[in-house]
């Protein structure tokens, strides 16, 4: 069992050399994500763990790939990670800046922007998210940031990808509440709401890949992290989750991914003064 502080161990072969490299659950998980993401698209980014995994798949093979942050920022390319939407690095990095309004009406509702990077607090089986309260909305016993732009962006990028710790926490049987839809009560929820864009088709997590079934759009484990069991992510999901017939395990972080990775959240600590 992989527990959550505990470390993994690839073996890198160099010049006829052999050598070990560690690495966590964490950047597992932001390189898995990272790797789901292309050259030619055009990625709506949320703080935190989506905005690591975008900057690091910009860093390594999609130089090409167009950030977008909520604040109205273009083409960003960060050296450093963003604390905040409104963190001055995006704007003095990015391609250029719009105003909020026409981000969401002319690129977002207007249909350009491919994929949708978020992350949440709470998820359920069918890839709808909460960042809205925990416990009930009228007295909670959180009061979390709140939607932001994941309520239009669940709606309107062509399709989400979602990357998340996973907990009985964080993946639940029923939200508290729902910020961003994400395919409702499965199947063509979606299309019955007259939504036509995609809705999630990944979830990386911390133990495992998970992507809707076609059907039923339940989400359904497709590849366990090297070192992670079936018990490990029925221990750590709030409902029944289901696996595919076969499971692959997800290829082990690359030296360069790691390398490159460690170094842009060492820029980012020094940069926030420990903070990341």
């Amino acid at each position: 069992m992989w527990g959550r502080k505990s470390l993994q161990t690839i073996e890198i072969r160099r010049l006829g050399w052999r050598f070990k490299m560690r690495y966590s659950r964490n950047e597992m998980m932001t390189i898995a994500a990272a790797r789901a993401l292309g050259n030619d698209d055009v990625c709506f980014v949320g703080i935190g763990l989506p905005s690591a995994a975008a900057n690091l798949a910009r860093s390594i093979h999609a130089p090409d790939i167009t950030l977008i942050y909520e604040s109205g920022t273009i083409g960003a390319r960060p050296d450093v990670l963003p604390l905040s939407i409104g963190d001055s690095e995006l704007c003095e990095t990015a391609r250029t800046t719009v105003a909020v309004p026409e981000m969401f009406r002319y690129w977002l509702q207007g249909g350009r922007i491919s994929v949708g990077f978020l992350s949440a607090a709470q998820l359920d089986r069918f890839g709808n998210l909460n960042t809205t309260v925990i416990g009930p909305y009228e007295n909670p016993k959180v009061r979390l940031p709140g939607s932001g732009g994941a309520t239009e962006m669940a709606t309107s990028c062509g399709e989400i990808f979602i990357v998340m710790r996973q907990s009985t926490r964080s993946f639940v049987e029923k939200l508290d509440f729902m910020t961003s839809l994400g395919h409702g009560t499965g199947g063509d929820d979606r299309a019955r709401r007259g939504i036509n864009t995609k809705g999630p088709t990944l979830v990386v997590t911390d133990f495992c890949v998970m992507k809707p079934d076609p059907k039923t759009k339940e989400l359904t484990v497709v590849s366990l992290h090297p070192g992670v069991s079936r018990e490990d992510v029925v221990n750590n999901t709030g409902w029944d989750i289901r696996f595919n017939n076969n499971p692959s395990e997800t290829s082990p972080p690359k030296e360069e991914e790691l390398a490159i990775l460690r170094a842009l959240n060492e820029r980012t600590a020094l940069a926030h003064g420990g903070s990341n």
